[in-house]
């Protein structure tokens, strides 16, 4: 099980403000992070509210940046900057040397 963990695709999606400052800031990290933990099994959806609204209502997205890991399940929500790396990758359940 844990082999088939290890090669799961993790699937999330960043609901940002255009180019808000936490937005950018987030996308940044979340990208860095994903490229030092997760190289290759990774897919990122940058959701602009101010596009897409009805996305972010659907989602239930009060804050900016939010970003929501879809896959693997459960699914798992964090708001903010994405600048506290260690609690990021423990929210996401990234702790647990899958690195």
């Amino acid at each position: 099980m844990t082999a088939m963990r290890q090669r799961a695709i993790f699937k999330f999606q960043l609901f940002v403000a255009s180019d808000s400052q936490n937005s950018a800031q987030a996308t940044t990290n979340l990208g860095a992070l994903c490229k030092k933990y997760l190289p290759g099994r990774y897919e990122i959806e940058i959701v602009d509210v101010f596009l897409e609204p009805h996305r972010a209502l659907a989602e239930d997205i009060r804050m900016t940046p939010t970003l929501l890991k879809i896959s693997p399940r459960p699914v798992q929500r964090i708001i903010g900057n994405l600048s506290q790396t260690q609690r990021v990758l423990e929210t996401l359940g990234l702790n647990a040397g899958v690195a």
